[in-house]
């Protein structure tokens, strides 16, 4: 079985994945893939320098992401084009290590995704969890955590799904606005119900 997890920029996907892996799940990061996709020699990578320039490109060969992130959040024809090329290209590597993950025996593989609904991945999985956190939170964290300005994490939030729309799409939902011990309860009533899920 396969769980969609996903949820805004800054709700702490990643902290609920490792929750869920203290249990026994496996999980695979479509972040990771992302950034597994644009490395040096691969065709993706190539294709970016290709149509935005080497100023898209560190002095070491790899993709400066602040300088695409600035171009493509600015202009929307261009975050589209991106889209094209990185979305399949991470959906192939995705199935690819959800297939090896699954064959290592993990009860259930969690598919961490910020554009689950968005990039179509929704498709690739058999229940959706969303982690939720008020818009004021996700701020507050991202800004902290990436060092970006107020007006980048709009930009952000704005190229995802709204708030309720993702809510409403979600099977599961897990509130992480409160503390570690919250989080970690529902975490655990969740993969108690994944279980049942699977053995029924």
């Amino acid at each position: 079985m396969i769980i969609g997890l996903t949820g805004g920029i800054g709700s702490g996907k990643s902290t609920v994945a490792r929750a869920f892996e203290t249990l026994g799940a496996a999980w695979v990061d479509a972040d990771d893939v992302a950034r597994e996709i644009v490395q040096p020699g691969e065709p993706t990578l190539f294709a970016i320098q290709k149509r935005f320039g080497d100023q898209v490109i560190n002095v070491d060969g790899t993709l400066n992401r602040a300088a695409l992130r600035d171009i493509v959040f600015k202009n929307p024809e261009q975050r589209r084009w991106l889209e094209s090329v990185t979305h399949p290209k991470i959906r192939e590597r995705l199935l690819q290590h959800l297939e090896r993950l699954t064959a290592q025996g993990a009860p259930y593989v969690l598919l961490v995704s910020p554009l689950l609904f968005e990039s179509g991945q929704h498709a690739l999985v058999s229940r959706s969890l969303v982690v939720d956190v008020p818009q004021a939170l996700q701020l507050s964290r991202t800004q902290q955590r990436d060092g970006v300005s107020e007006s980048q994490v709009h930009a952000i939030l704005a190229a995802q799904l709204p708030r309720e729309q993702r809510l409403a799409k979600a099977d599961d939902v897990i509130d992480n606005g409160g503390d570690q011990t919250s989080m970690m309860q529902q975490v655990i009533r969740l993969d108690e119900q994944y279980r049942r899920l699977l053995n029924g």
